[in-house]
């Protein structure tokens, strides 16, 4: 374990992953390729996930809240020095942005595997973010220059003008933000969006900025070195999103042109060079419908969705941040970097869509990912596989590439027909119904796209006795999730072929 057969000349001999889930195994993952031998931490809640069995160590470091466990640094630390690790690498969430936490791992003489603290403190927080971004002539969303108060509030409301959005300095993932329409709406409005900063960050400053109609959510992706190189990766279309937070992705974005892609690529990387940026970052975009586009915010970590990127590019993003960390320069220039082909990601989440996609804790007893040219799944499922309420609902993350985006719509519909997750209500249908829709397939996107299709959050009527057949299954695998493996007459295949039958002779 830990090892390769081609070892590259690299530094690290073994690294902490600072995580969980699907983005654990794909550090762990990139580590092995490197030759890399790597230490997992997992809380009372993870003892049997598939990261912890992946990694060459595991310590546990606490309870099932975060807050008892994968965010508490100092413990996080202790791990590391014990294990003899020489770098951390913390995925996304949890303490990934979290400033004091990379400057602890630089004075343990541990690195950080991401940007400096002073890179993550000046563009983690969306004021001064957004003040850097001014001065690097960046196009920014008509707001307020920094923190409003309560007092200067309204008038500052009038001047920018309805609809408005009102956001959490330190926030992110839809927390602390408020779309407003009128002003009779805005003080009660203000007032909300402050109590749930407060509690989400323990930081209730807010700003105030103009909303855009209709608008798309363009992300760029950057990589930097510690050479001074930065380069873009292209843009993400992440426009489907609900409650503020993606459902979809795809790259690149069907609304965004030749020339307004260079623009903001190379805005992107004047961005990163300012604040001297170093491993991989997404400076994130809100542009209208005729590809005028504002600086949002800049992510200093690894996106959920970087493996789009990687697919129509053929860079492994994780492997360079270990590498750029390490102190070796890009593998690649600018001039080396193009896009091939289209790619897709849907986030496999345990949520129920036709309840505003709330989250839905259980116990997947039977799992199938599919297979075939061109798909990926990123997961970290496994018969038997237990969601609960203390972390983010998402099962896995399925990609597919294609040569173009009807190819590669047409592949993840067919990746998401072959998906299969018995005991755990999913959007595995609400995807596999919006990969159908015209709108999608015309590339006709905007943040509100699925506000405006609510149709595809109902589940037809013949897909209800599938349903029904599944529900029954999980009930029968409860008592003895044995029983799948060891009952000839019931077994997954047996249910497969019985859905297909059902499909193609509806009774409703």
């Amino acid at each position: 374990m830990g090892s390769s057969l081609y070892k590259e000349v690299f530094m690290y001999k073994k690294i902490l992953v600072a995580n969980r889930g699907e983005i654990a195994i794909r550090v762990i993952r990139a580590c092995k390729e490197l030759g890399v031998k790597t230490v997992a931490v997992y809380s009372d809640a993870d003892k049997g996930s598939l990261h912890v069995n992946m990694a060459d160590e595991a310590y546990n470091i606490g309870g099932p809240l975060p807050s008892e466990s994968y965010l508490i640094g100092e413990n996080i630390i202790k791990v590391a020095k014990k294990a003899k690790c020489d770098g951390i690498h913390p995925g996304y969430g949890f303490l990934s942005e979290n400033a004091e936490f990379a400057e602890n791992c630089i004075k343990n003489k541990i690195d950080f595997i991401g940007p400096s603290a002073e890179a993550i403190r000046l563009m983690g927080d969306k004021i001064t973010s957004r003040e850097i971004a001014k001065s690097a002539k960046v196009p920014l969303v008509p707001g307020t220059e920094g923190e409003v108060n309560d007092e200067e509030a309204v008038s500052v409301a009038e001047e920018i003008g309805f609809p408005l959005m009102i956001k959490a300095s330190a926030g992110g993932g839809g927390k602390g933000m408020r779309l407003v329409h009128q002003m009779s709406d805005f003080e009660n409005s203000l007032k909300m969006a402050k109590s749930e900063a407060k509690s989400a960050f323990n930081n209730d400053a807010v700003f105030i900025e103009r909303f855009i109609q209709e608008p798309r959510h363009i992300e760029i992706q950057v990589l930097g070195d510690k050479k001074g190189n930065v380069v873009h990766l292209f843009e993400r279309e992440c426009s489907i999103q609900r409650r503020h937070q993606k459902v979809v992705e795809e790259a690149p974005s069907p609304g965004v042109s030749k020339k307004t892609r260079e623009t903001m690529g190379e805005i992107a990387v004047k961005l990163a060079k300012k604040v001297s940026y170093v491993g991989a970052g997404t400076v994130e975009f809100i542009m209208d419908q005729k590809e005028n586009f504002y600086f949002l915010e800049m992510n200093t970590r690894v996106q959920v969705e970087h493996p789009i990127t990687e697919m129509i590019t053929g860079i492994d993003i994780v492997k360079e941040m270990i590498k750029v960390s390490a102190g070796e320069p890009l593998s690649f220039k600018q001039k080396d970097v193009s896009i091939n082909g289209h790619a897709i990601e849907c986030r496999i989440c345990a949520e129920d869509p036709e309840n505003n996609f709330i989250p839905t804790p259980g116990t997947a007893y039977y799992t199938k990912s599919p297979q075939g040219p061109g798909v990926r799944d990123d997961s970290s499922l496994f018969n038997g596989y237990k969601v609960t309420t203390f972390y983010d609902p998402m099962l896995s993350k399925l990609i597919v590439w294609g040569k173009d985006r009807n190819d590669a719509i047409n592949r993840m519909a067919r990746a998401l027909d072959e998906y299969i997750v018995l005991g755990l209500k999913t959007n595995l249908g609400f995807l596999n119904r919006l990969m159908r829709e015209k709108d999608f397939i015309s590339g006709k996107l905007d943040t509100g796209f699925i506000d405006k299709h609510k149709k595809l959050l109902k589940t037809p009527k013949e897909n209800l006795l599938i349903s029904s057949i599944a529900g029954i299954i999980s009930l029968h695998t409860a008592s003895d999730t044995k029983n799948i493996e060891r009952d000839p007459r019931f077994t997954p295949w047996k249910y497969i072929a019985r859905r297909s039958s059902v499909s193609r002779n509806s009774m409703f």
